[in-house]
């Protein structure tokens, strides 16, 4: 054991080109702790309301919607910011959320909806993307506040009981199913499935 440690470190101590292996391996290591360091903090950077509501587009659209709805002000002092309903909070689904939403980048530079009326124009089809996420993670943003499990069916109304104990309980509806429009304004639902 004392040979086979003993020839690790001289493997570590021999120069490569210009820097021993052991310099490069323990630069390496350092190098990556500070990059997921800056990745982390840009992570979290962007994840934030603030961040989602520093461009106008949003701002002065569904931001202002939103502060109209339950989900911003109620009586428990609970507030859903931006990410909370966008953003899953599990690491991996994040990343996999944060990679989608990149090519939405593409819209903020290209100035697809920088005002009202082209915001208007596209709001069906910006509806219809989330609506169809939300319906392929089985609205898992919903659910990282909303627990099915801790639903008190007698506190709620008759017709949200039912629906509740049976659709999704069922498996064969989901969140977004029934609460399109619950944060922000609705589009022309003229043409979408159930409406």
């Amino acid at each position: 054991m004392k040979e086979l440690i003993k020839i690790g470190w001289q493997t570590m101590k021999k120069p490569s080109a210009y820097f021993s292996l052991g310099f490069l391996v323990v630069g390496g290591f350092i190098a990556g702790i500070i990059f997921w360091g800056g990745f982390n903090t840009a992570l979290e950077a962007t994840n934030t309301e603030e961040f989602c509501i520093s461009c106008h587009e949003m701002e002065n659209n569904v931001y202002e919607e939103l502060k109209t709805t339950i989900h911003f002000s109620n009586r428990s002092g609970v507030r859903a910011t931006c990410p909370d309903c966008h953003v899953p909070h599990k690491w991996t689904d994040k990343i996999a959320r944060k990679m989608q939403a990149s090519k939405e980048v593409w819209g903020k530079i290209f100035g697809t909806i920088n005002t009202r009326d082209k915001f208007l124009a596209h709001r069906k089809r910006l509806a219809q993307n989330e609506w169809e996420r939300l319906k392929a993670n089985d609205s898992l943003e919903c659910r990282n506040c909303h627990n099915f499990d801790y639903m008190d069916f007698t506190a709620q109304s008759s017709r949200a009981s039912k629906q509740h104990s049976t659709s999704l309980a069922d498996g064969d509806k989901t969140c977004i199913d029934c609460h399109k429009g619950i944060a922000h304004q609705l589009p022309d639902m003229k043409g979408v499935e159930g409406w």
